[in-house]
């Protein structure tokens, strides 16, 4: 049976609650995985802190070919077996397995997106910032990422409001 694993865009909580993470006026990646195996994606989902009715904001689950951001790594912890909670763990460093871990590899809140040059979507919405989207795929129907391609959440928001993203992955 494949193992699953679950990523946040932020760091394992600990003594508090995963914190949400600002958007932004322009794309901002607030979460990416560089997966070390090919990697099928179960779920997604994304959520907001918003308190008033606005314009819904553009949030992507899209594959950027070899073209990463730069992010916050991930620890090896930040990695969490899903399904089976004795999933051998991320192994660490720039080659970690499942997910290759380092500021240009895996992790969360980017602070430059890179030239991307061909993408592959795998899901779009526009999502009001009052509002949550997840998506689960059927079984033997998910979204599919080759080891080494860039896997993102993007968002991009016409006033910045707070986010919590999240992939739960297969491999």
């Amino acid at each position: 049976m494949a193992n699953t694993y679950s990523v946040w865009n932020g760091p394992m909580p600990t003594t508090a609650a995963v914190a949400a993470v600002a958007t932004g006026t322009s794309i901002k990646t607030m979460l990416q995985v560089v997966p070390a195996v090919p990697i099928k994606v179960v779920e997604w989902g994304v959520s907001f802190d918003g308190s008033a009715a606005a314009t819904p904001g553009t949030c992507e689950l899209i594959e950027t070919g070899s073209i990463a951001a730069t992010v916050t790594a991930y620890a090896v912890a930040d990695v969490f077996p899903y399904q089976d909670p004795n999933a051998p763990p991320n192994t660490s460093g720039s080659s970690g397995t499942p997910l290759n871990l380092g500021t240009a590899l895996s992790g969360y809140t980017s602070t430059s997106e890179g030239t991307i040059t061909a993408t592959r979507i795998g899901d779009t919405q526009k999502v009001a910032p009052t509002n949550q989207w997840a998506k689960q795929w059927p079984l033997g129907r998910e979204f599919g990422v080759a080891a080494g391609k860039v896997l993102r959440i993007r968002m991009t928001f016409g006033t910045t409001i707070n986010a919590l993203c999240y992939i739960i992955f297969e491999v």
